[in-house]
């Protein structure tokens, strides 16, 4: 099995007749995911791809049964993009747009409430269960189907770990790229929740960085809950400056809060493994095989 997508998993693409959307559409189609359609205002009644277009969320999701988008549109338009989605009663929705202006994203988040929504991003590589679909940007040379469970707040790092636990043998369930915005859809909480419900899930590995508190959050439900699921996880950032942005708006440790150390010793505390590299994350994963 897989979390918020699988082989049955019908995309549409917000944004699809754009360079960047006709690349990654392409790509997704070719690696055998189930894309129906785009949508872009305008031209609605034409193809591309070789796909069929439409002028709106609503349209595409009556005509061709749609349950997930992805949303590759330029940050001032993103949140309407998102917001369409929604109210159109897309299931899983997946923005890899950077710079949403935070106040654009609180309307998302107004828009997302009650809503049967699953919103991953914004600034995320997307979501990707090998074998059955992929929607974003993340890369699928290195993913194997198998029973690890990523979720990530670091796209490089997520890319890097993945190419590891192939090569080791360690094939993946679902890789979600959480984002790395301060406002944004499905966090470490929500990824625990389903991969502790998915049975083909034995073990699951967070990539966290300083700044919000995705890993404090991640640390209490771990440990409130009786998380059953060996848990590994890698926090990077534990020598940048205080009160610097490093890379994007999610990763700030200000006035101590946010910080890789407090993060990881919360995580630690709550049962967690903690790799201090990325070699120790497979380690760490092999160790809890032998061990079962």
């Amino acid at each position: 099995m897989s979390i918020f997508v699988n082989s049955e998993t019908k995309v549409i693409v917000q944004g699809m007749t754009g360079r960047a959307g006709t690349f990654y559409t392409d790509q997704a189609v070719r690696y055998g995911s189930t894309y129906v359609g785009g949508v872009r205002p305008g031209k609605g009644g034409r193809r591309h791809l070789d796909l069929p277009l439409f002028d709106t969320v609503q349209e595409a999701v009556s005509e061709t049964g749609a349950n997930a988008s992805l949303v590759i549109v330029p940050a001032p338009f993103a949140a309407n993009a998102m917001i369409e989605a929604i109210e159109a009663g897309i299931g899983t929705l997946v923005c890899v747009t950077e710079r949403v202006p935070q106040h654009d994203m609180s309307r998302v988040k107004a828009a997302l409430r009650g809503a049967d929504t699953m919103l991953i991003g914004p600034n995320s590589q997307g979501i990707l269960s090998p074998g059955q679909c992929k929607i974003g940007v993340m890369p699928t040379v290195d993913a194997r189907p198998g029973n690890i469970g990523i979720a990530s707040r670091s796209a490089s790092l997520t890319s890097e770990i993945l190419a590891q636990c192939s090569r080791a043998g360690l094939g993946q369930s679902t890789t979600v790229g959480v984002g790395g915005d301060t406002l944004h859809g499905v966090g470490f909480v929500d990824c625990l929740k389903r991969f502790r419900d998915d049975p083909d899930t034995e073990a699951v590995v967070l990539i966290g960085e300083i700044g919000g508190a995705e890993e404090e959050e991640a640390a209490a439900y771990i440990r409130d809950s009786g998380f059953a699921k060996p848990v590994v996880a890698l926090v990077v950032g534990r020598h940048a400056p205080q009160g610097r942005r490093m890379g994007h708006a999610g990763t700030v440790s200000a006035l101590g809060l946010g910080s890789a150390e407090e993060k990881i010793d919360r995580l630690r505390r709550a049962g967690v493994a903690i790799a201090r590299t990325a070699d120790d994350v497979v380690q760490a994963l092999v160790g809890f095989q032998k061990a079962a």
